[in-house]
């Protein structure tokens, strides 16, 4: 297994301590190490030089793509150099990641071959910056809300990927930051995940880090934050229809808030059918399967919401029933639009 099993190390401006990371690498028998340099500055190529002459084959960016970019680079030029079907561990080159915690997820991964590995941090360790501390719930929480599976480090960099995720990760959106996000969610529910607790190491209070708060927190949480935007632009076509139907519609109560929740849906679901697939998940799958399958889940998240906001409107104002109702469709529907009607085809 360990001869199929790349290491690969994106660096942007690293100093010695990579070179001391890969030699104990090498020395706990890893053989197949690929750093990318994301543009460094030239003061930093005498790093690279080393590591060169340490047998490490060297990717170069010609300019500065990002993480994303780099992890990518590092599997076309793993595929390159060692051919198709490894599998992969991704660390940190700012010395965050400890040789052993790299092994400990090389050995899960050989034990769980078809299972994702992740590093997981202890948070709760004083030594762990705040930022990092909240930034890694916020992104747990909404994780689990919209992968209906919860993980407890969304945001690691120490990562083991089987070999049949190779073409995920190689065709996966994103250049930077955001990729490893958009990974992780493409790749649950598709292959078990497997977490292996690591020591938790920041450097002068993670000052090395490259990550910047604001620019890259919106990447990270860039699909969610479209597939927000897309149910806002439905709902701003469903509700103002819904309200119409309920007010026009010559039917007893119950019979008329029904009525109104399917015609709305109707026109709202052509709205979100379009703006999900051409601008939410990218799809390219063919079109004709998947809107059968957005169809159906149309039909029942229609029928869904039109029953419970018909029973609720016994209880609550109509239009209060349905918002209760519509947020915890929300959620449901994205995990199944995620993992069935545009899952990728790359993780089947």
């Amino acid at each position: 297994m360990m001869d199929r099993m790349v290491v690969m190390i994106p660096a942007l401006n690293p100093d010695e301590r990579l070179i001391g990371l890969v030699k104990e690498l090498t020395e706990k028998k890893f053989s197949h190490i690929v750093v990318i340099d994301d543009r460094s500055e030239d003061c930093c190529q005498p790093v690279f030089q080393e590591l060169r002459r340490c047998g490490v084959v060297v990717a170069v960016h010609e300019r500065n793509l990002g993480k994303g970019a780099a992890l990518k680079t590092g599997m076309r030029t793993a595929i390159e150099r060692f051919g198709e079907g490894n599998s992969y561990l991704t660390a940190d080159a700012d010395g965050q990641h400890l040789p052993e915690d790299i092994r400990a997820v090389g050995d899960a991964l050989g034990e769980h071959p078809d299972s994702l590995v992740l590093g997981v941090r202890d948070f709760h360790s004083p030594d762990v910056p705040w930022k990092s501390r909240y930034g890694n719930r916020i992104t747990s929480f909404f994780f689990g809300l919209t992968n209906g599976m919860m993980c407890p480090d969304t945001q690691t960099g120490l990562r083991g990927i089987p070999a049949r995720l190779e073409k995920l990760a190689l065709s996966e959106e994103g250049e930077r930051y955001e990729y490893e996000m958009n990974f992780l969610m493409d790749a649950a529910g598709a292959v078990p995940f497997v977490y292996v607790p690591i020591r938790t190491v920041y450097e002068d209070g993670n000052q090395g880090s490259h990550f910047r708060p604001v620019a890259d927190s919106l990447l990270v949480y860039g699909r969610l934050l479209r597939y927000i935007a897309g149910s806002l632009a439905g709902a701003a076509v469903d509700y103002p229809l819904f309200y119409l139907f309920t007010v026009l519609l010559p039917f007893p109560q119950i019979q008329k808030v029904f009525m109104a929740s399917v015609f709305a849906r109707i026109g709202s679901g052509i709205v979100n059918y379009l703006l999900t697939r051409y601008w939410i998940f990218h799809s390219r799958r063919s079109i004709g399967g998947e809107v059968a399958r957005y169809g159906l889940l149309f039909v029942v998240q229609m029928a869904a919401s039109a029953g419970l906001v018909s029973l609720l409107s016994l209880l609550l104002w109509p239009v209060a029933a349905k918002l209760v109702v519509d947020t915890f469709l929300f959620f449901v529907s994205f995990i199944i639009q995620k993992n069935w009607v545009f899952r990728k085809e790359e993780v089947r």
